[in-house]
């Protein structure tokens, strides 16, 4: 057996880095077992997130909305551009240069915190040991105190649509076009294929977007919801609902998709590239030998309590292989989290305060409990909302569209959630999670004061409109 650890992190996701970091900052021994690699087959950190999820493609959406609205949206403000191009290879080599400096500095932060890098594919065996098989397939055993499993996920594939040619890929291969597709076909409207699908049909791509379910984002509060379908429907997104893909085939170039409509009936279309966005699921597949105690569910996810405690003391699990919301900073809490708990310090994570975003143009941001959840569970509630089309800061961005909605409980008046579509609505969300994480009532919002002009000024609106005082929209009048 090699070296023993008090912790060693198998994943450098955003889960996994930061719970590694945390760990060196502790004082504990600890290592970080990763195996992807670059070109060079030289060790590279960061996990999906940072290589082929969300840092990449914020790049290109960040990218392509400024195209769009230099192209549809500066004239309005007295910008006139006689020309305007689109440079792939430059777009992807901006993105690349992201990615590599966010990498990198990873490798730089485990370096300052003691950390020790092993590059391999990491498997929990019994006893808490690790076995970690490198890239040449030689293997090496380690023990631990502790063992962090972070493996996150990948795409889910469906029978109907494997990955073939270049031409149908998964969320990973469409950040990679190195052309802007005439077509684009989309198989799932939720976060990943909305955010996929807006950074092509900026770029100049017909897209059409193909989704399973009779709801537009039915997890998201409705009236956010169908704001946000407007906007995309305005920008070209041709969203289809109640469709289930049956078949696909490439030849001539093109891709077929065949799917059934939500009458039964079957339609076709075709695309130069189809994506495939309907989902992701866990990295479990083996990574625990047959005797290491560890239970995973029905679905493959590694089963763990509030703390991230799995059925084996000391061995835990965090981010994308467990319940929950697969997002980058649940992960990164939970590693916190665990490792302080490791340390002695009794730290819990609050998901009811978890932010949700999707990066679109405009941008949807919620926290907490929608309307819809709160009708099912009869639980008494009261709304303020506040459109951005009266807010002065976001008319001179010239970015309107949406509003802020405020959830407060009926008769104690706690903020219960928010849920913002339009400008910066990732950046705004925030006001809301701090408001809720420290129990703010409505009113603690309302006599909160806001720069102006600003924003965040729709927040401190929607919060007087929680009890019909909103100061700039007419509020329904209030009974003597």
């Amino acid at each position: 057996m090699s070296q023993d650890y008090d912790v060693i992190v198998i994943g450098s996701g955003p889960g996994g880095y930061v719970a590694a970091i945390r760990a060196g900052q502790q004082g504990m021994n600890v290592a970080c077992v990763e195996g992807w690699k670059d070109d060079k087959g030289d060790q590279v950190l960061g996990g999906t997130c940072l290589n082929v999820g969300c840092i990449p493609s914020k790049s290109l959406l960040e990218t392509s909305h400024k195209y769009e609205e230099a192209k549809h949206g500066f004239e309005k403000q007295g910008l006139k551009i006689k020309e305007l191009d689109v440079d792939i290879e430059q777009m992807m080599k901006n993105k690349n240069e992201i990615v590599g400096n966010l990498t990198g500095g990873i490798a730089g932060l485990f370096k300052s915190n003691g950390v020790t890098s092993i590059h391999g594919w990491g498997r929990v065996l019994n006893s808490k040991q690790v076995e970690v098989t490198d890239l040449k397939g030689n293997k090496s055993t380690y023990g631990a105190k502790n063992i962090i499993i972070a493996t996150g996920s990948r795409p889910i594939e469906i029978p109907p649509a494997p990955m073939k040619e270049g031409k149908i890929v998964d969320s990973e291969g469409a950040l990679e076009f190195d052309e802007v597709p005439k077509r684009v076909g989309v198989i799932g409207a939720g976060v990943i294929g909305l955010e996929l699908g807006s950074v092509w049909n900026r770029l100049g791509s017909e897209v059409t977007m193909l989704e399973a379910q009779d709801t537009f984002l039915a997890g998201v509060d409705q009236a956010i919801a169908k704001d946000a379908h407007k906007s995309f429907k305005k920008q070209g997104l041709d969203i289809r609902l109640k469709c289930r893909v049956t078949k696909t085939e490439v030849k001539r170039n093109l891709v077929y998709v065949t799917y059934e409509d939500g009458d039964g009936n079957e339609q076709q279309i075709k695309c130069d590239k189809l994506i495939v966005a309907v989902g992701r699921t866990p990295n479990t597949e083996k990574l625990f030998s047959s005797d290491s105690g560890v239970d995973l569910d029905e679905r493959g996810f590694v089963a763990v309590d509030d703390e991230c405690q799995t059925n084996v003391p000391g061995i835990y699990a965090i981010g994308d292989v467990v319940r929950g919301p697969m997002l980058a900073h649940k992960a990164s809490e939970e590693g916190l989290m665990v490792v302080d708990r490791i340390a002695g310090y009794a730290t819990e994570v609050n998901y009811d305060c978890i932010p949700n975003v999707v990066y679109t143009h405009p941008e949807l941001a919620w926290v907490g409990k929608t309307e819809e959840e709160l009708k099912a569970e009869g639980e008494p509630y009261k709304v303020g909302a506040f459109p951005f089309a009266a807010n002065g800061r976001a008319m001179a961005a010239n970015a309107t569209e949406g509003q802020v909605r405020i959830i407060a409980h009926e008769e104690t008046d706690r903020i219960l959630g928010m849920h913002v579509v339009g400008p910066q609505a990732s950046e705004i969300i925030a006001q809301g999670v701090i408001a809720m994480e420290f129990g703010s009532s409505a009113e603690d919002l309302a006599l909160t004061c806001f720069a102006h002009p600003t924003l965040s000024e729709s927040v401190h609106e929607a919060a007087l409109g929680v009890d019909g005082m909103a100061i700039h929209k007419a509020n329904r009048r209030r009974k003597k």
